[in-house]
C-alpha cells in the first residue's frame, strides 16, 4: 500500500433497499460515482412517477467529482441519470448496452446534445484522477454488465455491479473468473458485493434452464403466444426469438421500450435481427394465430401498458381463445394483486398464462449464497462490504464472509448515508451526510420529498375532490354518480358549475374505455384521478387532491 489518506465510501442509495444504486467512492480531493439508479414508487406514493436519490453530496463536491461509472443498463443503476445530470456537469462511462440504454434516455429528456458520454468494454482500463478503473466482464439478467475493479493509492475496491455466475450463458462469455482470481491473488483492500439473493440457499440456475419451459409453452399453444419480461432483458429476448422461429413464428414487438432495446442490441450484435422474421403490430390479424409471437412490456401489470390493455381487450392488438402469455419476470413485491388482476383479465380473453409460479419460465440475474461464497473466496478482501438489498441482505451477505474466513471484524453493515472510511490503520464508519429519497412529480424534482407535506400542502393551497361512484361489478356499467363533493375550491355556486362540467368529462371519459375495464376499479379510479386532475388544472388552474371513490355493486 503506498498511500497514506483513507478511502471513503458514500452509499447515496441501495443499501438497506432494493433499487434506487448509488455510491460515491473518494480518495483525497477526487471522487467518482458508482451507478447511478432509480426505483419505482412504493403504494404509499400517492402522484408520484419515478423515485431518485438525494444527490445534494454530489453538488458539494462540486469539480471534486471526477465523473460516473456504470456498471449495466437496469434502471435500477442508470434511471436516475436525466434528473443528475441536470445538477453535475460530469462524464458518463458505461458498457456498450448500458450505453445504447442511457442515449435513449438522455435524448427523450433532451440532454443529450450537453451529456458527455464514454463508451468501454472489459479491459478497457480508463483513469478518473487517482482511480485506475478495470472493467471485468460478468453474468447478469443484461447483456454488457461488469464489475469495476478500481486502483487507489492505498488498494484495490472491487465492485462487483450486480451479477450471477452463470457457467453457460446463452452468448457462451462466462462471468471472468480468472480475473477476479488475479485481483484477488494481487491482493482486494475491499469487496463490494451484490446481495439482492443473499437469502438464498444453492446456486442460481443458468439462463439457459429457462429454455425448457419457454419452448413447452409454445409448443402447448395453438394460438398466439404474448411474451412480456423486462425489455432489457436481451438473452430471455433472444431465446424467445430463436423458439418463434424454430415454430415457424412471426414476431411483432408492442411497446417502445422493448423496440429500443431490441434495437439496440440488434446494432451491437447481441441479437438476431433474421430478415422478414419480425412484422408490424397491425398485421397481426392477417397471419394466423399459431404463426404469431408478441413481444410487449407491463409483465408487472403497470396500469397503461400494452399488455394490460391488451389483456381487457383495450388495445388493437387482441387476445383470443386459445392463446397463452408467458410472464417472464419475477413479481415485484407490492406489484402481486394487480399482476394477478391482469392475469384474470388474460384468462377471461381465454388465454392461458405461465408465469415463475406456475412454470419455469424465469431465474433469478442475481448470485445466490453459493456464488457469493466463491466471489469471496476468489477475491480473498481485506475489508468486505455487503451492497444492493435491503437490511436483511446486507446482514446475511455479511455472516456469509464470515463462514468462509473473513474476520467478523473486517466485515460492515453500512447504510444510504454512512460514511465509511478504509486507511492504513483499518476501516469503520465514520461519520453520516445527508442522503434518502427524492420523489420526481411529473416536471417536480423533490417538491415531494414528504408525501405528507405534499397532501397537506395541496390541501391547504387547491382543496380537495372527491368523486363517488357506483359501477356494475358484472358489466362495467355506471349505476350511481359520478357526485363530487369538494373543499377548498372557492364559492358554492360557481364551484357547482365546475362541477357540472367535470362530471360530464368523467362520464365521457369512462364510456371510452372498454366494458372489461370498467369492470376493474384501479382503472375506475385512475380514469377518474386522470381527468378531473386534467380539468380543474385547466379551468381553475389549481391542482386540488383527487380521491375517488369507486364503490362495485
Amino acid at each position: 500500500m503506498s498511500g497514506t489518506g483513507p478511502i471513503r465510501v458514500i452509499p447515496l442509495g441501495g443499501l438497506g433497499e432494493i433499487g434506487l444504486n448509488c455510491l460515491v467512492l473518494e480518495y483525497g480531493q477526487a471522487a467518482m460515482l458508482i451507478d447511478c439508479g432509480l426505483m419505482f414508487p412504493e403504494h404509499y406514493m400517492l402522484g408520484v412517477d419515478v423515485v431518485i436519490p438525494d444527490v445534494s453530496y454530489l453538488r458539494e463536491l462540486g469539480d471534486r467529482l471526477l465523473g460516473i461509472a456504470i456498471t449495466h443498463g437496469h434502471e435500477d443503476h442508470i434511471g436516475a441519470l436525466p434528473y443528475v445530470l441536470r445538477q453535475v456537469d460530469v462524464p458518463v462511462y458505461a458498457p456498450p448496452m448500458a450505453h445504447g440504454l442511457v442515449r435513449e434516455k438522455l435524448k427523450e429528456h433532451r440532454l443529450l446534445d450537453t451529456a458527455r458520454l464514454e463508451v468501454f468494454r472489459p479491459g478497457e482500463e480508463f483513469d478518473l484522477g487517482p482511480f485506475h478503473v478495470d472493467p471485468i466482464h460478468m453474468t447478469h439478467s443484461i447483456v454488457d454488465t461488469v464489475a469495476l475493479a478500481i486502483g487507489t493509492p492505498l488498494g484495490t475496491v472491487l465492485h462487483t455491479g450486480d451479477f450471477k455466475l452463470d457457467q453457460t450463458p446463452i452468448d457462451g462469455r462466462a462471468s471472468d473468473l480468472p480475473r477476479l482470481a488475479e485481483y484477488g491473488s494481487r491482493g482486494v483492500l475491499l469487496l463490494l458485493s451484490d446481495s439482492t439473493c443473499a437469502e438464498n440457499g444453492g446456486h442460481t440456475p443458468s439462463e439457459r434452464s429457462v429454455r425448457g419451459g419457454l419452448d413447452l409453452a409454445f409448443r402447448e399453444t395453438q394460438g398466439k403466444v404474448f411474451f412480456s419480461t423486462f425489455s432489457s432483458h436481451v438473452h430471455r429476448i433472444r431465446q424467445v426469438i430463436e423458439l418463434s422461429q424454430a415454430h415457424g413464428r412471426k414476431v411483432a414487438i408492442v411497446g417502445r421500450s422493448f423496440q429500443n432495446s431490441i434495437r439496440i442490441a440488434g446494432e451491437l450484435g447481441h441479437l438476431p435481427l433474421v430478415p422478414g422474421l419480425f412484422v408490424e403490430p397491425e398485421d397481426i390479424a392477417d397471419l394466423p394465430p399459431e404463426r404469431v409471437t408478441v413481444l410487449t412490456s407491463g409483465s408487472q401489470g403497470e396500469a397503461m401498458s400494452a399488455l394490460t390493455r391488451i389483456s381487457m381487450d383495450d388495445h388493437k392488438v387482441k387476445m383470443t381463445q386459445g392463446d397463452a402469455v408467458i410472464l417472464s419476470s419475477r413479481f415485484i413485491p407490492g406489484n402481486e394483486r394487480v399482476i394477478m388482476g391482469m392475469v384474470n383479465h388474460m384468462v377471461r380473453r381465454g388465454a392461458r398464462v405461465y408465469h415463475h409460479e406456475t412454470a419455469p419460465v424465469h431465474v433469478s440475474g442475481h448470485a445466490s449464497q453459493e456464488e457469493l461464497k466463491l466471489m469471496l473466496r476468489l477475491t480473498r478482501p481485506r475489508y468486505f462490504v455487503p451492497v444492493h438489498g435491503e437490511y436483511r441482505h446486507l446482514v446475511r451477505h455479511r455472516a456469509l464472509a464470515c463462514e468462509v474466513g473473513i474476520d467478523p471484524d473486517d466485515t460492515f453493515v453500512v447504510e444510504n448515508g454512512n460514511v465509511f472510511e478504509v486507511g492504513p490503520d483499518g476501516a469503520a464508519i465514520v461519520g453520516e451526510i445527508s442522503a434518502g429519497r427524492v420523489l420526481v412529480d411529473g416536471k417536480g424534482i423533490g417538491d415531494v420529498a414528504d408525501i405528507v407535506l405534499r397532501d397537506r400542502r395541496h390541501l391547504a393551497q387547491d382543496g380537495v375532490v372527491l368523486a363517488i361512484l357506483g359501477i356494475s361489478q358484472k358489466t362495467g356499467e355506471i349505476i350511481s354518480g359520478p357526485d363530487l363533493i369538494g373543499r377548498g375550491l372557492g364559492g358554492e355556486e360557481e364551484i357547482q358549475g365546475h362541477f357540472e362540467q367535470a362530471r360530464g368529462l368523467v362520464l365521457e371519459g369512462l364510456q371510452a374505455l372498454a366494458a372489461e375495464s370498467r369492470t376493474d376499479s384501479h382503472e375506475v379510479t385512475e380514469a377518474v384521478r386522470k381527468t378531473l386532475k386534467r380539468y380543474f388544472s385547466k379551468a381553475l388552474e389549481r391542482r386540488p387532491v383527487i380521491l375517488p371513490f369507486v364503490m362495485e355493486m
